[in-house]
């Protein structure tokens, strides 16, 4: 398919579908005119990046780690460097971090509310 029916099917515009491109997350075909043509799997991959983006991965560690998701399959840590497994669990606690925050303005709201008439 077509770039702009990926971003339809995906829900990822097509600015941000050329960006993983640019930046070697995604390789999509392409067809003889030079346009490019998305499959289900790079489809499936832009979903992936895309969650992986949004727990606050950086697209350095995203293009590290997605080679060993070749499937649904869990990454083996033999397969990634220590270093890489420590940035991954760095972000991993900030992202702990974040909800914890989150959670103590949540019950500071809640506070609030249930003491107003």
């Amino acid at each position: 398919m077509k770039i702009s029916e990926a971003s339809r099917a995906s829900g990822v515009s097509v600015r941000s579908l050329r960006f993983y491109e640019d930046r070697g997350l995604i390789v999509p075909g392409r067809y003889s005119n030079g346009y490019r043509d998305y499959c289900r799997s790079t489809l499936d991959r832009v979903h992936l990046i895309r969650s992986l983006l949004e727990s606050g991965l950086p697209v350095r560690l995203i293009r590290e780690l997605l080679p060993h998701l070749t499937d649904a399959s869990d990454v083996s840590p033999e397969l990634l460097c220590a270093e890489f497994l420590a940035e991954v669990r760095l972000y991993r606690d900030r992202l702990n971090d974040r909800i914890a925050a989150l959670d103590t303005q949540r019950s500071a709201l809640d506070a609030f509310l249930d003491g107003t008439p």
